[in-house]
This record gives C-alpha cells, structure tokens and sequence, in this order.
C-alpha cells in the first residue's frame, strides 16, 4: 500500500493513502465488542434471571426495565470501545477516514450480533417452532419491550461507536527530523 508522508510541527507523518479501507481494523473493532458486550451480556443475564420468580404468573415482570437499561449501557460501553480499537488501528490522521470506519465498525457488529442471536435461539428451542401460545399479550408486551431496548442500545451505541472511533487515533507512524547538533566548524588541513 502506497504511504503518504505530510508534515507537521516539523515532524514527518507517514500515512496510508486515503480511500482505502483499512479491514483489519474493523474486524479488530467487532471482535472487541462482540467480546465485551458477550461477556457482561452474560453477567446481566445472570443478575436479572436470579431475580425472576419462577412461580409467579408473569416470571419476568419488572425486568424488562433493568435489563433494558443494562444492555443500553452496555451497548454504548462496548460499540464505543470497538470504536477506539477501531479507530487505533486504522492509523488514518483524518477523522473522517477514521469515521467511515467506526461506521464500518459498527455495521459488521450488528451484523455479528444478530448472526450471534440467531444461533443463540435456534440452540435454546432445538429449532422447535413457537408454541401456539406465544401471541398472548404478555408474549407481545416482552417482544415490544424488546424492540425498543434494542432500538434504543443500537442507536446509542452507533453514537458511542462514531466517538471512540473518532477519538481512537493510535500513535501515527512519524519519523522525527534529524536532531539538530552543535556544528563546530572544522579548518582545511593545509
């Protein structure tokens, strides 16, 4: 890949030219937060689940508040971490390169989350298709409950995605100048 070299403060920076895409450090990002958002996923679930009464007629009553205000924190925690390890690893000095790629970031993301959850659920029900009483209000009121917690974690963490990839610029390569030194200048030998 062909490097552009600019300068400022008098300081050399070598860049990769712009337009290219740098695949490495979007994957890097989704990796970071598919891991992030897999492991504290799985604390909140234990938290919230231990909570539920099993013997009530509405075993999850309540929780859809806490659990949705948890992944929404989450959501934005992790999207934002993948944003800066995003945003490190490209190594772009602009930060509208660097934003194309939390954009990127955040797309493969949501795509790895939903290919996550589809398998996460096809692994819970055996690949059984929903029982017949799942159109109860209650059902409906979870799914909808649903829909707008993971609308909202996703919006917000597309935002947290954009600012850590817009503020996760790592060291770019940079070539000091010669230091200066003290010249003494030298007579011709005869």
């Amino acid at each position: 890949m062909a490097d552009a070299v600019t300068t400022r403060n008098d300081v050399l920076i070598t860049e990769p030219v712009s337009g290219r895409v740098s695949w490495g450090s979007i994957w890097a990002g989704t990796f970071a937060f598919v891991a992030i958002w897999s492991v504290f996923g799985m604390l909140g679930e234990a938290i919230f689940a231990s909570s539920a009464s099993p013997n009530a007629a509405e075993p999850v009553a309540g929780l859809s508040a806490g659990m949705g205000i948890w992944v929404t924190i989450l959501t934005i925690i992790a999207m934002y971490v993948g944003g800066r390890v995003t945003g490190h690893f490209t190594n772009y000095a602009d930060r509208g390169t660097r934003l194309l790629h939390g954009i990127a970031m955040f797309g493969l993301s949501v795509v790895a989350f939903v290919i996550l959850a589809i398998f996460s659920g096809t692994a819970l029900t055996g690949g059984a298709s929903v029982p017949a009483g799942a159109h109860s209000s209650y059902i409906l009121t979870v799914f909808a409950d649903l829909g707008w917690i993971g609308f909202a974690s996703l919006f917000l963490g597309w935002l947290a995605a954009m600012g850590g990839a817009t503020h996760g610029a790592g060291q770019l390569r940079t070539s000091a100048p010669p230091a200066t030194r003290d010249v003494q200048e030298i007579r011709r030998a005869a």
